[in-house]
Order: structure tokens, then sequence, then C-alpha cells
């Protein structure tokens, strides 16, 4: 029998941190305590199963692992940055080990937190006392950094041999940690990459004299560029419409300094970078504000993509941990269909069954008509493939179709995406040979 988990209604209190609603401030927002969102009390605890049920993870598995996590099947959750593990109890005697990540934040979104954190004291004071303040949580999704789940990070896990996605026995640690970040907001970031002494380290320094704080490695000045400009925006005395601006030029004249010596960066890297960021400043004066929210791991794919041949900066851009080659596949992925080319590049998700249906029924009768025989297709979640064909289509959450080609053992972008799936179906097919079967990644 598994360990009881604590009930909704009295989570447990983390060393060091009041239980929630224990020393609520003024101002705080609770949530309800009954129905199927029950599983916290709090404004915070209540937006992260809010944010579970609006991911893209399967809803059906979702319900099995509310029953489960109402039953009490999830053991005592383990929280390490970018993971939650628990044992959940399922039919075999011994409880399965199941885990949910989500990424990490970078170390220039946590500045820009932390940087949020400490410009209003009310904001350390309501962590010190258990609570998460609405606001800090607003100011930083609208600077770009997350706090709380956006619908593509949550990656559950299992030992189980179930293949949904999730399983039921992760969908219940996903509830059930609700009442933990319930307890302790601390646990949000420590989802997200900090624990809270490090935290604690980080404001006591922002907040110190301006001097102290221009001494700490790292510290950044100023305000996020997304903020800047929402506030640039607002301004009543801005004009109505700004002129023709003329296409930004290529970047010609000799820098005026060298590149720092430690950045690892060269002259012309540095004169990419700089054309780089005049391009995306021409691109804000005109509206577009969607770079402002690129994670440093977006970017990074999309200097890549913009900015292709060897000698480039891919030396810079390369994630931490990502070969080569991945990479390469996601600057591809980027050129064919920007951020959203990038999420269907990494993350499968579960779309709704009945379009899946449609799709398939439509590509077999398409598939019949190009060929005089059976073509095995295989659906898994987003994806439609043919094997014996080395082609596959994925449906993104634009609810267009991404084609891919299988080269080099891994799928591989073959074009942009199109809302019609034989369309989509056509511009591989017209890549691709017919060759024998061969075993292929999902």
């Amino acid at each position: 029998m598994s360990p009881a988990r604590p009930s909704p209604a009295t989570p447990p209190a983390t060393a060091g941190v009041p239980p929630a609603g224990g020393n609520t401030h003024a101002g705080a927002r609770r949530a309800p305590a009954r129905g199927k969102r029950a599983f916290a009390a709090t404004w915070w605890g209540q937006a992260w199963v809010t944010a579970l049920e609006d991911s893209t993870l399967d809803a059906a598995r979702l319900s099995r692992g509310r029953t489960y996590a109402r039953k009490g099947l999830v053991g005592a959750p383990a929280v390490t940055p970018g993971r939650v593990e628990a044992p959940v109890q399922g039919s075999r005697p011994s409880p399965y080990r199941s885990s949910v990540h989500l990424p990490v934040l970078t170390d220039t979104q946590w500045d820009i937190l932390l940087d949020a954190i400490a410009a209003r004291a009310g904001h350390l004071a309501a962590l010190l006392d258990g609570e998460m303040p609405a606001e800090l949580v607003d100011d930083a999704r609208e600077a770009g950094v997350p706090l709380l789940p956006r619908p593509t990070e949550l990656d559950p896990e299992c030992s189980c041999p179930d293949w949904g996605y999730p399983c039921k026995h992760a969908a219940a640690l996903c509830y059930a940690i609700a009442s933990t970040i319930d307890a302790d907001p601390f646990v949000l970031f420590a989802l997200r990459g900090r624990e809270r002494e490090e935290i604690y380290a980080q404001l006591r320094a922002r907040r110190a004299t301006p001097q102290a704080r221009a001494a700490v490695p790292g510290a950044v000045a100023g305000t996020p560029a997304a903020a800047a400009y929402a506030r640039w925006a607002e301004r009543a005395d801005r004009p109505a419409a700004l002129p023709d601006l003329p296409e930004p030029a290529a970047y010609t004249r000799a820098l005026p300094v060298p590149p720092p010596t430690a950045s690892g960066l060269g002259t012309d890297d540095l004169e990419q970078i700089t054309a780089d960021a005049a391009a995306r400043a021409a691109r804000l004066l005109t509206g577009d504000v969607t770079s402002l929210h690129f994670t440093q791991h977006q970017d990074a794919v999309r200097i890549g993509a913009t900015r292709p041949g060897p000698g480039r900066i891919h030396h810079l851009t390369e994630p931490p941990g990502v070969r080569p080659p991945e990479f390469a596949r996601l600057t591809r992925a980027w050129h064919h269909g920007g951020p959203t080319g990038l999420a269907v590049a990494e993350q499968p998700h579960t779309p709704d069954p009945a379009a899946m249906a449609a799709a398939r029924t439509t590509l077999t009768e398409a598939l019949a008509e190009m060929t005089d025989r059976a073509v095995p297709l295989k659906v898994w979640r987003n994806r439609l493939t043919l094997a014996d064909q080395g082609l596959q289509l994925r449906l993104g959450p634009d609810h267009r179709w991404y084609p891919y080609l299988h080269q080099d053992g891994d799928w591989w972008p073959a074009g942009p995406a199109d809302a019609d799936l034989v369309a989509a179906l056509t511009v591989a097919w017209q890549q691709t040979p017919a060759r024998s079967p061969s075993r292929e990644p999902r």
C-alpha cells in the first residue's frame, strides 16, 4: 500500500515556510475547495492545476489521474531542478516511479525574475510568508519568464508499461504536486531551477547598495525589453503610426571596441550579433514583438537558422548537450516553421482523437490514388508515419501538417507546413523514393 497523500484541505508545511493561509497577505487570491479542481487551496496551487488541464496532455488520461490522486495513491514527491518524482501505486504490489519534467529557466530569465522580485519589497515579504504574489507571476509572464507551465512544457514519464501520454500514474502525480506547491510556492522556483537559499542570496545582493550590486557577477541593470516595450506602447503621447523603415543594411562599420576576451566571440561573431539585434529592433518598431518572448534555446535555434554556413556562430548558439546534427535538424525545423516548427520537432502532443481519425482516413484515400499497393500507416499521438516510405506527417498546435523525411537515422523537416494534409503529403512524397522498411524512431 502506498503512502497516503496529505489532504488537499490541509497541505503539509515545508520546513521554514508556514502553511499556506496561515499568514495570508491582503489581496491573496484563494481557490475553491470543491469540484474536480480541489487539489489546491491557494490561487497559485489552483493555477498549477489550471495550467495542467490547459496543457496539450491527453485529457482522458488526466481524468484517470485525478481519480488516482484523489484516492491517495501518490507517495511523497521529491523535487529537483526541472523534475518532480514520486512513487505511485498501480495494479502491481510495488509502486511505479513516476516523474514530471519542466524546463528550467535560463540564467537570463532568472536575472529578469529576480530583478522583478527585488524591485518590490512586497514581493519578497509575501514569499517569506509563504505567499506567491499574483503580480509577480503576471510581471514575469509579460517579460517572457514562465513560472507556471506553458501548454507544451509538462513532460510526464513513468516506469509502468502504459504508453499513454501521460499514463494515469504520471497524471496523478501532476495533480498531487499541486498540494506541495500550495504549501510552499518556492517549489515552483525549484522546479524552474533554483533553490530557496540561492534565491535569497541573489535577492540580498540585489537589494544591497548600488555599488555592492554592481560587484555581483552576472547582475543585470535596466528594464527587461518586453516590459520596456509594453510601457512604451501604452504611452498616450506615442505617435499613432511610425514612418516607413528601410530594410536593415548589412553591418559594415568597424566595431569601436574588440569583443571581450573571455566571451568566446570573434570580431565577425560580434558583427553578426550586432546586425541581428538591429534587425530585431526594426521589427519591434513595426509592432512585431514575437521575438521578445523567445527562450534562450529558441533564440539559439533562430540564430542558427537565419545565419547558416560554416564559420558562422553555431559554436556559440548550440545549446549545451545538443549534438551538431541535432542542432542542424532543429534549425531546419525553424527555417520551415519558426517557433511552432521547432515545437513540432521537439515535443509530440496528443490532439483531438477525432481529428487524427479523420486525417488517417484522408491520408489512406490519398495513398490509394498515389500507389497501386497498400501502404502501411502508423498513427502515434500527432504523427502519421509511412514506415516503408520513410515519410511522416505531424499535426502542429496551429492545426497545420508538417512533412518529415527519415534520413540518417532520424526524422528531418522536409518543407513548410500546410493546412491541407494531402498538400503536405505531396511535398514529402516528391522528395522520397520508395525504399525498404526500416526501424524508425517515433
